[in-house]
C-alpha cells in the first residue's frame, strides 16, 4: 500500500467554496485567528466565498455578530465574501434587527430569482 501524498500543489476546486466551521462560543482572542484563517482560506481556493458554518455556535448574541462582522470584513478586505450555512433562526433575525446582511446558503442571491420562478415575458414570446 502506498501511502505517499503527489508532489507538488494541491488540486483546487475554485467553484466550490472553502468551509470554515464554527463550533462552541468564541474567545474575542479567537477572533483574530478566524479572520487569518478566512484570508488564508480565500487566497489558496481562489473560489472568493469562504462558507462559515455557525450551526454549532449556540445561542446568538452580540458577541457572535461581532464575530461574524468581522469575519466579513477580513474577506472583504482579502477582495471575498462568507456565506453562513445553517443559522440559527434567532441569529437571522439579531442579524437583521442589527441592519447587517449576510448571505446564506440555500436562499437567492440579490437580484436574482428564487429557484422554480419563471420570469415574466412579452406576450407572444416564448417563456425562458
Amino acid at each position: 500500500m502506498n501511502c505517499a501524498r503527489p508532489s507538488g500543489l494541491p488540486i483546487v476546486d475554485a467553484m466550490t467554496p472553502a468551509v470554515l466551521v464554527l463550533a462552541g462560543p468564541v474567545t474575542r482572542d479567537e477572533v483574530t485567528g478566524l479572520g487569518d484563517e478566512v484570508r488564508a482560506l480565500l487566497r489558496t481556493t481562489g473560489a472568493g466565498v469562504v462558507v462559515c458554518d455557525v450551526a454549532g455556535l449556540g445561542p446568538p448574541g452580540l458577541g457572535t455578530v461581532d464575530l461574524l462582522a468581522r469575519l466579513q470584513l477580513a474577506a472583504r478586505r482579502a477582495g471575498g465574501r462568507i456565506r453562513l450555512r445553517d443559522p440559527d433562526p434567532a441569529l437571522h433575525a439579531l442579524l437583521a434587527l442589527l441592519g447587517l446582511r449576510f448571505e446564506v446558503e440555500g436562499q437567492a442571491e440579490q437580484g436574482e430569482p428564487a429557484l422554480g420562478v419563471q420570469e415574466e415575458v412579452e406576450p407572444g414570446e416564448p417563456a425562458v
